[in-house]
C-alpha cells in the first residue's frame, strides 16, 4: 500500500499495535535518489529493542529499525475476495486436514499432533489452531518429545496472509530457531465453472473409483507407496480417484484425487504422462472430479500449489481459482542450533530440502513442467522419508 502524496508523513503505529496489519515507510540508507524510501505492508508481529518485525502475506518477515521509520499507520485487513467462495482460514485448515489424515493423532489443547510414519509433512506435523493450553515453550517441548518418540523430526504447520492466520506464531517459532523449510499456497474457487469447462478431448474417458489401483499408483509421483501412505491417500469424508487411460493397458495418461467434504471439494495428485502434456488432460481430470463433487452437493473447490509452479498456477487461474493464504512447515531446530530469528530486511525465498521448490504439495506440476522425484527429508538413513 503506497502512501498518498497528500498523506502527512507521520509514524502512527506503536508497540501497542502488535498483531495488527500495518503499512510503514522506511528510509533506505545509501539508496540512489528516487529509491530512498520503501513501503512494507503486513502484520506487525513484534516491536522489541527498537526493531519492528513485519510479516508479509507470503510469510516472509522483514526487520525494520525504528530509527528508519518515516511513516506508518494501521490499515484494514486485506479486502474480501471479489470472486469465489467466502472462507475463513480456520475452516479451510480443518477441511484440508480432513482430506489428508494421519494414522495417529493426539490433542495438545487446541493443537493437533499428527503422525503417519513420515509420509508427507502435512500428515506428520502439528496443526496449531488455537491455544495449546500451556505456555508456548512448554508446548514446543512436548511436541518435540512426541515426535522423537516416533522417530520423526518435529514440524509445525502455520499460515499467513489471511484473516485469522498465524503471523505471530511464525515469528515466535523463528525466534526460537525453528526453520521454515516449505512454503506453498492454498487456492480456492467456485466449483461450477470447473465442471462446466468443455472437454478438450471428448474421446477420452475418465474412470472414477473409490480406491487407487495399481495403474493409478504407478502414475503417482511418489513411488513405493507403503500401507501407511495408502491409508493417508484413502482418508477423507468422500474420496475419489480419477484415471484417464493411456495408450498402453494399465498405464494411465493422467490421474487425480478429490475429497468431497460438505460444500468443499479438495483436488490433489493431478499428474499427466510427460509425453502427453499440453493436451488438456489435467483439465479433463479436474472437470470430471468437479462434476462428481457437484453431484454430491459441493459448491467450492480448494487445492494447494507451489509458488514456482507457473504451469499449475496458470491453469488454475484460468479455472477461477486464486490464492487464499500461504502455509508453511517449520522444522524443529537441531540440538546444536541457537535460537536466532531468520527475518531479514531483504528476505530470501525459502527452498525445499533438495534445493528445489516446495516438496509438500500434491499439485507438483507434472502437467506444466518437468521435475525429478520429490526431495526426502529427515536426519539420516534411518530418518528419511518422502515429502509430499
Amino acid at each position: 500500500m503506497d502512501f498518498s502524496a497528500h498523506f502527512r508523513l507521520k509514524v502512527r503505529v506503536t508497540p501497542a499495535d502488535v498483531g495488527k496489519r500495518v503499512s510503514v515507510r522506511r528510509l533506505r540508507e545509501g539508496a540512489p535518489e528516487g529509491e530512498k524510501f520503501t513501503d512494507t505492508v503486513g502484520v506487525l508481529t513484534s516491536w522489541d529493542a527498537g526493531v519492528l518485525l513485519i510479516t508479509r502475506r507470503s510469510g516472509e518477515s522483514v526487520r525494520i529499525p525504528e530509527s528508519a521509520l518515516v511513516a506508518g499507520k494501521v490499515v484494514p485487513s486485506a479486502p474480501a475476495r471479489r470472486r469465489g467462495p467466502a472462507a475463513s482460514y480456520g475452516e479451510l485448515a480443518r477441511v484440508a486436514a480432513r482430506a489428508w489424515q494421519p494414522v495417529e493423532r493426539e490433542r495438545l489443547g487446541e493443537w493437533e499432533l499428527r503422525a503417519a510414519s513420515g509420509f508427507t509433512r502435512r500428515a506428520n506435523s502439528v496443526l496449531p489452531l488455537g491455544d495449546p493450553g500451556v505456555p508456548l515453550d512448554e508446548a514446543l517441548s512436548l511436541v518435540r518429545e512426541w515426535y522423537a518418540a516416533r522417530g520423526l523430526p518435529a514440524y509445525t504447520q502455520t499460515a499467513t496472509g489471511a484473516e485469522g492466520t498465524q503471523e505471530p506464531l511464525c515469528a515466535e517459532l523463528e525466534a526460537r530457531g525453528w526453520v521454515r523449510e516449505v512454503t506453498a499456497e492454498l487456492w480456492i474457487g467456485a466449483l461450477a465453472p470447473v465442471a462446466d469447462l468443455p472437454d478438450p478431448d471428448p474421446e477420452r474417458t475418465v474412470t472414477l473409483s473409490r480406491a487407487a489401483d495399481e495403474g493409478w499408483l504407478g502414475r503417482y509421483q511418489r513411488k513405493g507407496v507403503s500401507e501407511v501412505a495408502l491409508k493417508v491417500l484413502g482418508s477423507g469424508p468422500s474420496v475419489w480417484f480419477a484415471t484417464v487411460p493411456g495408450t498402453e493397458p494399465g498405464v494411465p495418461a493422467a490421474i487425480g484425487r478429490c475429497v468431497v467434504d460438505g460444500r468443499w471439494a479438495g483436488f490433489a495428485a493431478v499428474e499427466v504422462d510427460p509425453a502427453l502434456r499440453r493436451q488438456g488432460l489435467a483439465t479433463t481430470v479436474m472437470t470430471a472430479l468437479a462434476r462428481r463433487a457437484l453431484a454430491e452437493g459441493a459448491s467450492a473447490g480448494w487445492l494447494q500449489v507451489e509458488a514456482e509452479n507457473t504451469g499449475a498456477r496458470a491453469l488454475y487461474g484460468r479455472m477461477g481459482f486464486a490464492a487464499h493464504h500461504a502455509y508453511h512447515h517449520y522444522r524443529e531446530p537441531a540440538e546444536t542450533e541457537t535460537a536466532t530469528t531468520t527475518a531479514t530486511a531483504d528476505p530470501i525465498p525459502r527452498r525445499g530440502p533438495d534445493g528445489g521448490p516446495d516438496g509438500d504439495v500434491e499439485h507438483s506440476g507434472s502437467f506444466g513442467r518437468t521435475s525429478g522425484p520429490r526431495g526426502e527429508i529427515g536426519g539420516g538413513a534411518t530418518d528419511r522419508y518422502r515429502s509430499a
